[in-house]
């Protein structure tokens, strides 16, 4: 027995039955079937909810009123407005307009068993087209969440697919479906995945935990029996409607975010634990230290770079504003950025709605603050900066509901003591961030959100209450994998200089530096800056990136060619850059896009005209006059940020020093060049750059100038909290090329490639189709090579720089991968795949297009270059003069497959018959014997065949004209032949043409109205005249309603087919 869908969909059913939600079907229900809520569910939810205020019937028609009078036109506004009256609730106009009005929600958060769960399958809802979703998981009526399933073991049937058919197919033909849908769950069986409706496929992640407290082992738990047993645990899965789904107030793309299981987690733990450890006050207004609980650290948050820390602090926001018994606190949140014109602040001031505050505010100075805090009881929230925070230590407020958030704050000050600067204006006092958050905010508690912990850390907001590690975070694709390839030994000149480096972090660890406090040896670190900035190395340097930049670009292996170079000060950065622009002069012209693209009118109001490469840095009062000019303002600077996170912008190459090392979030930049002495911390954080997630993305890659390999497993595995994660070597993929290569040449043994290596370009060519039709010659060996070439593939787009790959090496790469391109337009005939649309065809597959022989076979095998008439006599020319046999019979039986369905919207019964023909010709084919895989005139006597089929199947579809009766006439002419055939009784050949022509003229009288085939008054007058019809003309009574079956199809069919 097969693991279908039907079975998949029961074993889900069975899950969620296990977990509380009785199972119904959905022909069970009592509904129109263009209903989408359960209307009945509702009204007894709301009577018996709200039977103590005497609601009345009429009310809560206006409330079913209320939810289905908003137009499902404008879905995402909808869904919007929806989402707030299901998670706020909202209040009614009383019947009776001298009672008060009435709060209303239509869930009951508090006492679950109020609720009427459901889960629905098989319901039939018609919207523009009928269509049977696979689950609804229903709450009050309310269709909540949408399940699609996807077989896991058909290989054609993919989570995307599932993906596919909500978000076009449902979209178009049932939207009012998805007016009230919280969140969408695909699933295959073996994945399964949670999202929001508005998201693209690569925002949909599993669910993998249950309590949150499980260790994710590398093969995690089925995610299927997590997503149930977790998110659809009844409370958590009402909490996260409640309180985890966030869109926001303003946003010109359709945004809305369904929370994923790691920030779910935290953010439910972290509103534990502040509200555990919130200090309390005694009847004095005194902070009462009875309870050593209440110390105001409400915990340590530790997450991955790259993971969402962001959203994170958002839901926790809305936990603590909605909570009653904190009486709506006021949030200060600090970040460590310089400026606050980023996400965070973006995010937050965005959200008023979703936290339920009007008061979100970025504060400019402390003074602000205390002005914003002053006589305040409650409510609002404030961003603000470290640097703005530390003005003074004066006393902002005593009060004990003002929750602290601290974003990375604490990594430059997080110590109690004071620090004495001496300048020429006198004497300087500064302390250490706990200081001024405990003189500033006496009695508030404390969350530390970050992505490094260290110890101190701890000291200020309390031990680490939950953690996503960078391993956890790749695991579930949220940020993906970073590759490490080293190149310090190509531009460190001697040995002694690799002598220095050592040295170097050696004795910054004997001193007991960390990461935070400057390195007191001045000795050291001038020895390191002069070798850094040796005038040499840096030329050197300059040159091997530019090589290297420039093949990844041409290679293809990088998705936007954006770039960032991270040096070891302003001096050699200025210096890199002139060695560059000298290198590459053209790199420094300025050009309105980059190079191959187009702008649109609304891309010319974002892209600005720039050059490829820019150094990213402050001026300084001292700069010279080239280096001033280049570095411009604040302004400018904000200008470079917004071209660099546009992939069409010219600008691709950003110098850096410091700035745009945390924070800044580039998803397409995929290559980082470090040439910075980096540790801890900060090094984890320069190398987040790359893991963010882009489609088509597979890796971020880290290149080395400074031999910091050491120091980065080190920081690796001290934040992943010991799940050891060693990035990965370039050279590993090299080893994978080389193997793959070793692989391929096994597979191609008995293929003589010669002529591909030392022929002309047309002997290339041939050599190529040749290659391509040897890996046709079965299903399995055609696998096989495809499975080689992808894996190939993907490790050189990781490698392409390396300089182990010799010309040869290069060369055969190449070689399979053009045999990749071509094997693949050919089988596919035209359906793309993700990897061969986002990747760039290899330049020489480019090459080898342009001359005749593949091109014939690349429009043939692709029809996307407007229609091909598949039965005109050229093409069929063009197909029998392919040479090679494997590659002329899989076009053959794309073209035969392709008429058969031409065929089938004119006449069904046919059709059905040339498919039946067709698949035991194929089935024939594929059971032929091993000896007979090679034989050419094998191959040729199929192709024959399917030729001959094709030439039937034309004679078929002009035999009409023949009969005098026209090819509909012929349609129903096959259906009486054919039932007579099926019930074995003759009917004369003359009268049978003149029925169908009768049939003929029935079905045109009923189908003048345009909705004849959905009005069952219609369809019942069909049948009734077909009978008398057939009675008539003296046709056998066989079953009548089969013969109304079949010709009611048939003309639904031309309906379909007919060009209005």
């Amino acid at each position: 027995m097969k693991f279908t869908e039907d079975r998949l969909e029961q074993a889900i059913i069975e899950l969620l039955v296990a977990e509380g939600y009785p199972h119904t079907l959905g022909e069970a229900l009592d509904r129109n079937p263009d209903d989408v809520l359960i209307k009945s569910d509702l009204r007894q939810f709301l009577a018996a909810r709200y039977q103590a205020d005497l609601i009345t019937d009429y009310e809560i028609e206006s409330i079913i009123h209320k939810l289905e009078y908003l137009p499902a036109s404008d879905l995402y506004d909808t869904n919007k407005a929806i989402m707030k009256l299901v998670a706020d609730g909202f209040t009614l106009k009383r019947e009776d307009y001298t009672q008060k009005d009435l709060y209303i929600q239509l869930i009951d958060y508090e006492a679950l068993d109020n609720n009427r769960f459901r889960i629905v399958n098989q319901m039939e809802i018609q919207g523009f087209e009928l269509r049977i979703p696979d689950g609804i998981l229903y709450i009050n009526g309310l269709p909540l969440v949408v399940f699609e399933f996807k077989s896991s073991i058909r290989e054609d049937a993919t989570m995307l697919d599932a993906y596919t058919q909500l978000t076009t197919r449902y979209k178009r033909d049932i939207p009012e479906l998805f007016k009230y849908n919280a969140l969408c769950v695909i699933s295959d069986g073996v994945n399964s995945k949670m999202g929001s409706f508005f998201a693209p496929y690569e925002f949909y992640y599993s669910w993998r935990k249950v309590t949150g407290d499980e260790k994710l082992e590398k093969d995690g738990i089925h995610s299927l029996l997590t997503m149930m047993s977790g998110l659809f645990d009844k409370t958590r899965l009402l909490d996260v409607i409640r309180n985890f789904i966030y869109v926001p107030d303003k946003s010109s793309k359709e945004e809305k975010i369904v929370c994923r299981y790691p920030q779910y987690y935290a953010a439910t733990k972290l509103y534990a634990n502040i509200k555990q450890h919130m200090k309390v006050l005694d009847a004095n207004g005194k902070f009462d230290e009875s309870d050593a609980l209440r110390d105001g650290k409400g915990g340590t948050y530790f997450g991955a770079t790259g993971c969402g820390k962001s959203f994170t602090m958002l839901f926790l926001a809305r936990l603590l504003m909605k909570d009653a018994a904190l009486g709506s606190p006021t949030i200060i949140l600090i970040t460590d950025r310089t400026d606050l014109d980023d996400q965070l602040s973006k995010t937050f001031t965005n959200a008023k709605t979703y936290i339920g505050d009007e008061n979100i505010i970025s504060v400019e100075s402390r003074a602000e603050l205390r002005e914003e805090l002053k006589g305040r009881k409650s409510g609002g929230v404030f961003l603000t900066t470290i640097h703005k925070f530390t003005e003074d230590l004066a006393l902002l407020t005593e009060r004990t509901n003002v929750i602290c958030i601290s974003d990375e704050a604490h990594r430059s000050q997080i110590n109690l003591q004071q620090k004495i600067t001496v300048t020429e204006d006198g004497v300087k006092k500064t302390y250490g961030f706990a200081k001024y958050l405990h003189d500033s905010l006496p009695n508030a508690t404390y969350v530390g959100f970050t992505g490094t912990p260290i110890d101190a850390t701890l000291d200020v907001f309390g031990p680490v209450v939950d953690s996503y590690t960078m391993v956890e975070s790749v695991f579930d694709e949220i940020t993906v994998r970073i590759v490490y390839e080293g190149r310090a030994a190509k531009v460190l000149l001697d040995s002694k200089q690799l002598d220095e480096v050592e040295k170097y972090y050696k004795h910054s660890v004997e001193s007991g530096a960390n990461e935070y406090q400057v390195d007191k040896s001045k000795q050291t670190m001038a020895s390191m800056s002069t070798i850094l900035g040796d005038p040499d190395r840096i030329r050197a340097i300059a040159e091997d990136f530019v090589q290297h930049y420039e093949a990844r670009v041409s290679e293809g292996t990088t998705q936007k060619g954006k770039a960032m170079f991270v040096c070891s000060s302003r001096e050699a950065a200025y210096q890199l850059y002139k060695d560059i622009i000298e290198l590459r002069p053209e790199w420094d012209e300025v050009r309105a896009c980059e190079e191959g693209s187009t702008l649109s009118e609304s891309d010319k109001k974002k892209v600005k005209p720039m050059e490829r490469v820019k150094m990213i840095m402050t001026r300084n009062k001292d700069d010279a006059k080239g280096m001033w000019d280049n570095l411009g303002n604040k302004d400018y600077r904000k200008e470079l940020d917004r071209q660099f996170k546009n992939g069409k912008s010219n600008f691709k190459i950003a110098i850096v020093v410091d700035m745009w090392l945390t924070g800044f979030d580039v998803p397409f930049l995929d290559t980082i060049y470090i040439d910075k002495p980096l540790q801890k911390h900060s090094l984890i954080q320069t190398i987040s750059r790359v893991n963010r997630k882009f489609e088509g993305k597979e890796s971020g890659l880290v290149v080395d100038y400074m031999g910091i390999k050491k120091q980065m497993n080190l920081a690796l595995s001290h934040y992943t909290g010991g799940q050891i994660q060693n990035l990965e070597d370039i050279q590993k993929s090299v080893v994978v090329v080389k193997d793959h290569l070793n692989l391929l040449d096994t597979v191609y043994h008995k293929f003589d490639s010669s002529l591909y290596f030392n022929g002309t370009p047309l002997q290339q060519l041939n050599c190529l189709n040749a290659a391509a039709d040897f890996a046709l010659q079965s299903k399995k060996l055609e696998k096989r090579f495809m499975d080689l070439a992808k894996r190939l593939k993907s490790a050189y787009d990781i490698c392409v720089g390396s300089s182990e790959l010799t010309k040869a090496h290069k060369d055969k790469i190449h070689y399979y991968l053009a045999i990749r391109t071509i094997i693949f337009k050919i089988t596919t005939g035209g359906a793309p795949d993700v990897e061969q649309m986002n990747q760039k065809v290899r330049e020489l597959v480019k090459d080898a297009l342009l001359s005749d022989g593949v091109e014939e076979i690349f429009k043939l095998g692709d029809n996307t270059d407007g229609e091909i008439d598949i039965f005109d006599e050229d093409y069929l020319a063009k197909l029998e003069v392919i040479k090679q046999p494997n590659t002329k019979l899989e076009l053959l039986q794309q073209l035969l497959a392709k008429a058969i369905g031409e065929l089938k919207k004119t006449n069904k019964v046919k059709g059905v018959d040339f498919s039946k023909k067709m698949n035991a010709l194929v089935e024939k084919y594929n059971d032929r014997d091993e000896q007979d895989l090679l034989r050419a005139e094998v191959i040729g006597d199929f192709s024959d065949e399917i030729i001959k089929l094709y030439h039937e199947l034309r004679e078929e579809m002009a035999s009409f004209g023949e009969m005098g009766i026209d090819f509909e006439e012929k349609a129903f002419y096959d259906i009486l032949l054919s039932l007579a055939h099926k019930y074995d009784f003759t009917y004369p050949e003359d009268k049978l043409i003149e029925l169908s022509k009768e049939v003929k003229k029935l079905i045109d009288e009923k189908a003048k109205y345009t909705d004849w085939n959905k009005r069952d008054d219609i369809k019942a007058e069909l049948q009734f005249d077909l009978m008398i019809l057939l009675d008539a003309w003296g046709y056998p009574p066989v079953d009548s309603k089969e013969v109304y079956k079949e010709i009611f199809e048939q003309a639904e069919n031309f309906k379909k087919s007919r060009v209005v």
